[in-house]
């Protein structure tokens, strides 16, 4: 990178430094302005190797300035900027767009229909968070259903729906009401029952090769003109159980020549031979199709709004002819895009993540390398910082993408104001003390908070740091809360306490930890376990207290155990 491509990587980063930290009002992070940086400067991405590291000292200066500055600075650079700001400030914090046709309905009721069939990856959280924020909004009903008929393909997981509940108490939300298909069958069948009486649907014992060329041909299944009366008897049959699995189906009649094939004459009920893991629902056998009962549902819970994938389209048009039939008006619908999350190597997906888990690839749901809300929370990252990141996708029809750097930044926001500050050393070097230096540093709990007092962290014949701050011979090194040292062969030589040197003369500052006083610390991350050693009194916190290690990350505290107290690193 010459130094004309230096310059404007610098002046460039700058100005998205200077807005990242306004506009969250909170410090500027390199991993929330590197996409918008490379996106409006295509000529950076050749040098996409070496524009971090220069986009990172810029973004270390602009964390040194205050508000005032920051504002200052920024109309320097770029007064545009300063005018989306304000006028951002001036925006409805409502980010949705409206439901359609709201006003015509005296409550909004809208339902959030899971599969227990494994806990949540984070791509779950988004229809909970964004169903949550509308009944928020309008002051509405908020229904999760479990959608556990079928058995056998996605077969439930008994302890995914206290799981699935907790996940969504998590990002923030408390239903009106909790229901399980599987309690629901008697209501189903008699559902069925009245539609067979009306002539909407029809007994077929025909294979599903056979159907599936009379479907495609447009042709009429041979069973379809037989009297309601004999549907009706068969369908007895199958609700008690007489048939084997593939033996017989209940078809809704639709258009035969319909001009999508998926939609002719579909699959009500069918029979499944695995018995439900759950034990009220273990005897049935003749199982609703999800189309079926889910359009059931929606019916008698009052759902007003649904939001599904686009992928579902399909659902709502096979499901309004059973409405037709009935003479139900259909809930307003809304089809969104998929949610794609960047940073993890594995997989969203439920059964993914089970077979990783199965081969010892993974911990566990809440491992650090899992793309899960149980590992996010784990990681100590608030829901609201989830939900927040989700409600910004908005519903857009096209797939979008969520930056985990977006809801660091968010989460961010949330924990620097009560996460005290420790220090922790990886990779320690440990390096005497020489000179006539202070028997203890005594660094704030919080730099923002004078009221919480101080960390005692002693240091008395040497101190441990990391490796990659040890200074050339000679040179000097400012340990944090303690003053300035100069490299002597093999030990640290105090030189004094005049701030001075860190201001005025560029020595650096960094981190530190007693030699002989120290915790060990085994720090879980997304790219494996790090062992390092903290001050002292970190030993003081509590599980779930949420840390930030000083120049390396937050961090949730997990556990103290005898020779080790077990963290999970959240982010920088």
């Amino acid at each position: 990178m010459d130094d004309e491509l230096r310059a404007r990587v610098d002046t460039e980063a700058e100005k998205h430094a200077l807005f990242n930290a306004l506009k969250h009002d909170s410090d500027a992070d390199v991993g929330a302005i590197m996409g918008s940086l490379m996106g409006e400067n295509p000529e950076f991405r050749e040098h996409g190797n070496e524009v971090p590291g220069v986009a990172g000292k810029v973004v270390a200066q602009v964390n040194q300035l205050d508000t005032d500055e920051r504002r200052e600075r920024l109309a320097e650079l770029d007064p545009e900027l300063v005018e989306e700001l304000d006028a951002e400030d001036e925006e409805d914090e409502r980010v949705l767009p409206d439901l359609p046709n709201a006003e015509e309905y005296d409550q909004i009721r809208m339902r959030c229909a899971p599969n227990p069939n494994g806990p949540w990856h984070i791509g779950h959280g988004r229809m909970p968070a964004v169903i949550g924020t509308y009944k928020d909004l309008y002051n509405g009903w908020f229904l999760v259903r479990f959608d556990d008929t079928d058995p056998e393909t996605k077969r439930p997981d008994l302890d995914a729906y206290d799981a699935i509940l907790e996940d969504i108490e998590y990002l923030g939300f408390d239903p009106d009401e909790v229901t399980k298909a599987s309690d629901r069958l008697e209501l189903y069948y008699d559902h069925a029952r009245d539609l067979i009486e009306k002539g909407g649907a029809y007994t077929c014992s025909c294979s599903g090769e056979e159907f599936s060329n009379l479907k495609n041909d447009a042709k009429p299944c041979p069973h379809r003109d037989k009297a309601p009366e004999m549907t009706l008897e068969e369908f007895e049959d199958m609700v008690a159980g007489e048939y084997e699995s593939g033996e017989m189906v209940l078809r809704v009649k639709t258009d035969i020549e319909h001009k999508n094939p998926a939609l002719r004459d579909w699959v009500a009920f069918r029979i499944v031979d695995t018995p439900h893991p759950r034990p009220e629902a273990s005897e049935y056998r003749c199982w609703p199709m999800l189309d079926f009962q889910s359009g059931i549902d929606d019916h008698l819970t009052g759902v007003t709004h649904i939001i599904r994938g686009i992928d579902l389209q399909d659902s709502a048009k096979r499901q309004r002819f059973v409405y037709d039939y009935f003479g139900w008006e259909y809930p307003e619908t809304i089809h969104w895009g998929h949610v794609q999350v960047d940073e993890y190597d594995v997989k969203m997906s439920t059964s993914t993540i089970a077979e990783l888990i199965r081969k010892g690839e993974l911990d566990g749901w809440d491992d650090p390398r899992a793309p899960t809300l149980q590992s996010v929370r784990k990681r100590g990252i608030r829901g609201e910082a989830i939900t927040e990141a989700m409600v910004e996708l908005g519903t857009s029809t096209s797939n979008v993408d969520l930056a985990m750097s977006t809801v660091y930044a968010k989460n961010r926001d949330l924990v620097d104001d009560v996460a005290p500050r420790y220090f922790l050393v990886r990779d320690g070097v440990e390096y005497p003390l020489v000179g006539e230096h202070p028997e203890a540093a005594e660094p704030p709990v919080h730099p923002d908070h004078e009221d919480r007092g101080t960390r005692r962290i002693p240091a008395r014949d040497a101190v441990l740091i990391e490796s990659g701050d040890i200074p050339d011979h000679g040179e000097r090194v400012w340990l944090k809360g303690l003053g300035c040292f100069r490299h002597t062969r093999d030990a640290l030589q105090y030189t004094g306490d005049d701030i001075d040197a860190v201001r005025e003369e560029g020595v650096d500052v960094i981190h530190w930890v007693p030699a002989e006083e120290n915790v060990p610390v085994r720090m879980r991350t997304m790219d494996g376990d790090v062992n390092g050693l903290a001050e002292p009194e970190f030993v003081e916190t509590d599980a779930d207290d949420v840390v930030q290690f000083e120049r390396v990350g937050f961090a949730r505290v997990d556990r103290h155990d005898k020779d080790e107290t077990v963290t999970y690193f959240a982010h920088e």
